[in-house]
């Protein structure tokens, strides 16, 4: 009975290590509570860029990791790509944009 009672706290224990340590964040990858910030920033970029009169946001991709948001696509023009850098950066909680979009 005492074996047993120490077998089951080791695996209690065994099993909280494992899952903090699943839920932590590295440089090239995001914890849970940073993942559900990220999609949050995307959500928001994306309406900036609707709903400016001048961006067609079906041109253009959001992704956020860490607060570094990427933007890619192909675009009308020049003018397309600064402004939805523009755009992009005016968004609370945005860190830094890559700007990957290409005129096409």
């Amino acid at each position: 009975m005492f074996k047993t009672n120490r077998i089951v706290k080791f695996l209690a224990c065994l099993a909280l290590v494992a899952t903090f340590t699943g839920c932590a964040s590295t440089s090239q990858q995001s914890g849970t509570g940073e993942y559900v910030d990220d999609s949050v920033i995307t959500a928001k970029v994306k309406t900036a860029i609707l709903g400016d009169p001048d961006l067609k946001v079906m041109q253009i991709n959001v992704e956020t990791f860490k607060g570094e948001v990427q933007l890619s696509g192909f675009v009308d023009s020049a003018a397309s790509v600064n402004k939805a850098e523009k755009v992009a950066r005016r968004v609370k909680g945005v860190v830094g944009v890559k700007n990957d979009m290409v005129v096409k």
